[in-house]
């Protein structure tokens, strides 16, 4: 079965970001988001690669499921030229390896690829029958990862306050999932329960992931969204407009420090600041338990045109320098709350995420 169950559709968001599809992996293009609505056919593990690179797919829980079906395209490349299965088991090999290559701070990426990779492993002499394995292990964590989002969702709404102002920052919905939403999963289903919640999203820069995803994204579900610049939340906050904060994360490490997209911490301090309670949603794959602190975490750092130009026009003086890492690290202390598909992990960190992992 190459699809996600009709069940499952229907219950999502309107908004699917990836797909597998027997044609390959059917992928709505992000940077062209939102003036342009285009879907792209990704054929082969170098495609996928290089379009989680490039951001035609992002967000942690969808490049883990991206990197999944990468290996699924790769199994079928190699199958599609009749390779000998010593060759079609290495050249996946070689694939699991490029595609684990291509960003380095979401650990959904890392602890997909293991999934397959240990599928790969698996005793077998049948090209055919690796290939149905992997498959079908791809499509279980994309539904996997859907049903983890619904349950943050319902988990997070209960912490809602009625009528709240929620200020959400970068994108994590159903864009950044299997199609629902971490962040926005929360808000999606606190919502439901309660339509006078107002929503703000940050602009996100310097890829305006708030403004041009996650706007389109409620817009199309139906979710009244103000848009606000990345340096309002303060003013926000001392007028009372906000009453909770939630956002999704790339990677969370055993003592509760949480790598987001750039500029999340600068919202954590504004938000103690304002005794506005910040939350993560995430799912468990989202945590990394093997690194102990924020510290250890690998932060990318991506090409300097992001924040020279917009538009392809130059916006600074030619001859400076530039610094452009895509995400920060949000100290445990700021943290109300990390909302998993288990439950809510509360401070102590170290302790409380240890306990959902032996749940």
């Amino acid at each position: 079965m190459d699809t996600l169950s009709p069940a499952l559709k229907s219950l999502s968001s309107k908004v699917q970001a990836l797909e597998l599809t027997p044609d390959g992996v059917r992928l709505l293009d992000q940077t062209a988001l939102p003036n342009e609505v285009r879907y792209l056919t990704i054929r082969t593990a170098g495609e996928m690669a290089d379009a989680i690179i490039t951001m035609l797919v992002r967000g942690a829980p969808a490049i883990g499921i991206a990197g999944a079906y990468g290996v699924v395209l790769s199994a079928r490349e190699s199958q599609q030229k009749g390779l000998p299965f010593a060759e079609f088991k290495q050249q996946l090999l070689a694939d699991v390896d490029r595609l684990s290559k291509t960003r380095p701070t979401a650990v959904n990426l890392f602890w997909a690829l293991n999934a397959m990779q240990a599928v790969i492993d698996e005793p077998t002499d049948s090209s055919a029958k690796l290939l149905e394995r992997l498959t079908a292990k791809s499509l279980q964590i994309h539904q996997d990862d859907w049903k983890a989002c619904q349950a943050m969702g319902q988990h997070g709404a209960t912490l809602v306050p009625k009528g709240a102002g929620i200020i959400t920052h970068c994108n994590a919905g159903a864009l950044a999932t299997g199609g629902y939403g971490t962040a926005l999963g929360v808000i999606r289903s606190a919502f439901a329960n309660d339509p006078t919640i107002k929503v703000y999203a940050d602009e996100t820069r310097p890829r305006l992931q708030g403004a041009r995803l996650t706007t389109w994204e409620l817009v199309e579900d139906g979710i009244p969204v103000t848009l606000v610049s990345d340096n309002m939340s303060g003013s926000l906050m001392r007028d009372g407009k906000i009453q909770f904060v939630v956002v999704g994360a790339d990677r969370i490490t055993a003592n509760g420090d949480t790598a987001n997209k750039i500029g999340t911490y600068n919202l954590a301090i504004i938000a103690q600041a304002h005794q506005v309670p910040f939350y993560v949603a995430a799912p468990l794959s989202t945590i990394d338990l093997s690194l102990t602190t924020g510290q250890e975490i690998p932060i990318e750092e991506r090409d300097a045109s992001e924040i020279s130009t917009i538009n392809d026009e130059l916006i600074c003086a030619k001859g400076v320098d530039f610094y452009n890492p895509s995400f920060d690290v949000t100290p445990a202390s700021y943290i109300a709350g990390i909302i998993t598909e288990k439950g809510i992990a509360r401070p102590p960190f170290q302790e409380s995420l240890a306990k959902l992992f032996e749940a």
